[in-house]
């Protein structure tokens, strides 16, 4: 399948054992889809433009509403309002994500703050803008005072966290599939497909699997994308594989609903995933946390060996 075929197709002890956990959760996981950074940048085969209509096309497609975390300097004033004007007509959720879209490492809350609010005035025009943040890297703070004080500014100017449960690495894959397009525009897209595909079933099960051992349950998980290539290329794939294997897909609105998204942990760093941070917090999973939680470094060996 080259590129042009394939776009013609297109039981541990629970942590929060007193929550009470909807009928539907308790018969399996749900995921929605969330897409972070919305670079409208073209890439190497399509438009950004048209990459976004095929994202959307595809939560269409399979009935649901995802969220998007702008990072406000991509918000230029050609393609940009087209493309927030489109989400929230579609009934997405658009969140913030900074303006410049820096790692927070805890060391001027004040001025990221700013950052953030310099981004809301962008967002705000747009009926899908709700007062949802998500990190940078999901970065929350290298120091306990750094941490605390960035989140009481969020609440103080009504924002709650727009929680990933299921982080990943597909900026990875798409990295390396713009490259192969790059030198070879007539290559084989099947094992870039797969081998994304693996990986983000591979993070959903252990994210869900480490969820139901901290919280006795699974979640209506919300999966970390970007807006890029492998998301407008396959994103309809993922969806597929997801219901073929008994997931339920939900909109994200639902899922930043549940009770696990608003506690806070007290983990340092702070960040990474809500199920990492839930884990990390218990102090009972130390030898099976990695951080960070999901990077290059893991996922480069796998794709050197398929040779992707």
């Amino acid at each position: 399948m080259d590129r042009r075929t394939f776009l013609r197709g297109a039981g541990a002890v629970p942590l929060m054992g007193c929550t009470t956990v909807p009928a539907e959760r308790r018969h399996g996981p749900g995921v929605a889809i969330t897409v972070d950074d919305f670079n409208l940048a073209d890439d190497v085969i399509m438009s950004g433009e048209a990459r976004d209509g095929r994202i959307r096309k595809a939560l269409a497609d399979y009935g649901i509403a995802g969220a998007g975390f702008v990072a406000g300097k991509y918000v230029d004033a050609d393609v940009a309002p087209r493309v927030l004007a489109a989400w929230s007509a579609g009934g997405h959720i658009l969140g913030n994500h900074t303006f410049s879209h820096a790692y927070y490492s805890g060391a001027d809350p004040s001025a990221y703050m700013a950052d953030i609010l310099k981004c809301e005035g962008l967002l705000t025009p747009y009926a899908g803008f709700r007062k949802l943040f998500r990190y940078p890297f999901l970065a929350e703070g290298k120091t306990a005072q750094g941490r605390d004080a960035l989140r009481a500014l969020l609440r103080v100017n009504g924002y709650r966290i727009g929680h990933v449960t299921i982080d990943a690495s597909d900026w990875v894959y798409a990295a390396r599939l713009t490259r192969r397009l790059k030198a070879d525009p007539t290559s084989d897209l099947t094992p870039y497909r797969q081998a994304y595909l693996d990986h983000l079933w591979d993070r959903a099960s252990y994210y869900d699997r480490l969820a139901q051992s901290v919280f006795g349950h699974s979640l209506n998980h919300t999966l970390l994308l970007h807006h890029n290539l492998t998301t407008g290329l396959f994103l309809g794939d993922v969806l597929a594989m997801f219901k073929a294997k008994g997931w339920r897909l939900v909109d994200a609105a639902t899922a930043f609903k549940q009770p696990e998204f608003l506690s806070e942990y007290k983990t340092l760093p702070s960040g990474q995933s809500l199920v990492w941070a839930a884990a990390k917090a218990s102090g009972r999973y130390e030898t099976q946390l990695r951080y960070p939680g999901e990077d290059e470094r893991y996922e480069a060996p796998k794709l050197d060996a398929l040779g992707l």
